[in-house]
């Protein structure tokens, strides 16, 4: 439910702001692309919104806060939280043909306070009031007989919830939560949950943000955060300039030689869909689970997509430009450097930005397995110690250094490659 909730939530933001954003653009910029007849499908008239972009990251920030509480947001903007305070219900117990009622105080109280509970007052009949304490977002059996006078081995059990009959199974909503009557017969309060989610499985960002000072300042498990993201991106970037200086050679070759074609074709094409997670088994078998193996993984995983964009590149270059080079004298290796290659650079930047991509997940997973230092290995220790907000910092940073990866190669392509999208 909850899900679906924050679901519609970012829906009505996005369609709010493309509806605000357009209609301010439209009044207030006269550029180029504006006036063109045809954009639809036109990739030069399509560039990132950096309203549209500026608006959507603060979206997730504001659904990451309004959905954990967090203090960064004014309260208004909280989604209802947890019930915590006190409230009681009503039980009616049936006992050797008589009937009686009696009241449960309930305590529903941060999971990390241990409140002392008072002796609850008796009761006139054979059943007695009781008291109970359960932490928000957890629930708890009522010993409802534990002081009665006639208990439920001696035949007695509840029959009504605030006047409500029930039997095993069924729930009644009460102040503060709901109870539910076990297959024993036995009341289960539950409070009400609320919308927000509990610490355990989303942090609130101050959470995770103080993490991220202690961790930096302190390190986790003998190494410094930038030790750990350090390793990761020496792991990356090794294993994809080894897949790099093998793979774009062969591309080449594949491209230009039908016996490359034919010999190297089938292991390309039937490596490539096999996910370079599926070779760690096998990688740790030939090369154990030291620095070696983690390299070897991800030159894997980089190889086949750099020898595909390669391969691509050549057999993407326009004919007629070869026939140009060719009747004004060219060489074959003045075809390959001013043709070719220049022609499957963009191709090849294309496919290194998958490949990183791919290495950077990649290696992630193969922290997983027996590494003493890495994002990986980071993440993985504190899901074990169900540390969420050192998860969070960890998925957040590789993201991050993902995102930035991206960014510098693009950066590269649009001043290596010039001429891309040209003709």
């Amino acid at each position: 439910m909850s899900g679906l909730i924050v679901l519609a939530i970012y829906v009505g933001i996005f369609v709010a702001a493309f509806i605000i954003i357009s209609r301010i653009a439209s009044r207030t910029t006269r550029d180029y692309t504006s006036l063109k007849t045809v954009t639809f499908g036109d990739e030069s008239a399509v560039r990132p919104n950096r309203a549209a972009g500026i608006i959507s990251i603060l979206t997730i920030f504001l659904l990451w806060g309004m959905f954990t509480g967090s203090s960064l947001l004014p309260s208004f903007l909280h989604a209802p939280g947890p019930f915590i305070g006190e409230t009681s219900f009503d039980y009616t117990a049936e006992a050797n043909g008589q009937s009686d009622t009696a009241t449960v105080t309930v305590i529903v109280h941060p999971r990390e306070e241990n409140p002392t509970l008072d002796e609850p007052a008796g009761g006139d009949g054979f059943a007695k009031n009781d008291i109970i304490s359960v932490a928000q977002w957890r629930s708890k059996l009522v010993p409802w007989d534990k002081n009665d006078d006639i208990s439920k081995s001696d035949g007695s059990q509840v029959t009504a919830i605030n006047g409500q009959s029930v039997n095993p199974g069924d729930t009644v909503n009460v102040t503060g939560g709901s109870v539910t009557i076990s297959d024993k017969g036995t009341p289960n309060f539950k409070p009400y949950n609320g919308w927000q989610m509990e610490p355990l499985y989303l942090p609130a960002p101050e959470t995770v943000v103080d993490r991220t000072i202690k961790l930096a300042s302190e390190g986790f498990r003998g190494t410094s955060l930038y030790g750990h993201l350090g390793w990761s991106l020496f792991r990356v970037v090794a294993g994809f300039l080894l897949g790099a200086i093998v793979g774009i050679p062969l591309g080449y070759a594949m491209g230009l030689s039908n016996w490359f074609r034919g010999w190297f074709d089938p292991i390309v094409e039937f490596m490539r869909p096999v996910p370079p997670l599926a070779l760690i088994p096998l990688v740790i078998i030939w090369a154990g689970i030291g620095e070696v193996g983690k390299i070897i993984l991800l030159f894997l995983a980089a190889l086949w997509i750099m020898a595909i964009a390669a391969r691509a590149g050549v057999s993407g270059v326009n004919i007629s430009k070869v026939h140009a080079a060719y009747s004004l004298g060219a060489s074959k290796w003045q075809i390959m450097r001013y043709v070719i290659i220049p022609n499957s650079l963009p191709e090849i930047f294309t496919g290194a930005r998958v490949a990183m991509g791919v290495c950077w997940g990649t290696v992630v997973a193969a922290e997983l397995v027996a590494a003493e230092k890495g994002a990986g290995m980071m993440i993985m220790v504190a899901s074990k110690f169900q540390n969420t907000d050192i998860v969070l910092l960890g998925i957040i940073l590789i993201g991050i250094i993902g995102f930035g990866i991206d960014m510098l190669m693009r950066m590269a392509e649009k001043y290596l490659v010039p001429w891309k999208g040209r003709g």
